[in-house]
């Protein structure tokens, strides 16, 4: 669309929000699972709200996110404007960047808007091209999943 602009795609993705605080986790080899079902932030170009619900998986080393310190984060998303999709791929960015996880995704599913329902998918490290390991989000299961 001719009137998206550069500026409306970078809108929000280098935006300083509350900091990501943690706690040092002490067991291995579990898994973290959030849903924060109250998201909301503003389209870039538009003006209006974006709602969804925003689940954070993932599996600590050495830390683990603060539960307080996220609210905060993800809270502060409501008056930020930035496309959703964008928004999923930095909600992973600073959280793979506070606690280095072995790995993490963040999966946003956003309400209709136009008649159109969006899910967007982000994982940390990023999918391998031969043999990928995804986290079934809808089910809360770990899976391998490869290709033939």
């Amino acid at each position: 669309m001719p009137d998206y602009t550069e500026e409306h795609a970078r809108a929000g993705i280098n935006t300083k929000l509350p900091a990501l605080e943690t706690w040092p986790n002490q067991f291995p080899g579990y898994i973290i699972t959030t849903r924060f079902p109250e998201y909301s932030s503003v389209c870039p170009k538009t003006g209006l709200p974006d709602f969804g619900t925003i689940t954070i998986q993932y599996m600590p080393k050495k830390d683990c996110i603060e539960l307080k310190a996220l609210k905060m984060y993800l809270l502060a998303y409501r008056s930020l404007g930035i496309f959703y999709e964008n928004a999923v791929n930095k909600m992973l960015r600073d959280i793979v960047a506070a606690i280095k996880p072995e790995w993490c995704v963040v999966r946003g599913e956003f309400t209709p808007r136009g008649g159109l329902t969006t899910s967007v998918f982000a994982r940390w490290p990023s999918v391998a091209r031969k043999g990928v390991e995804a986290v079934d989000l809808s089910r809360s299961r770990v899976k391998a999943l490869t290709r033939l």
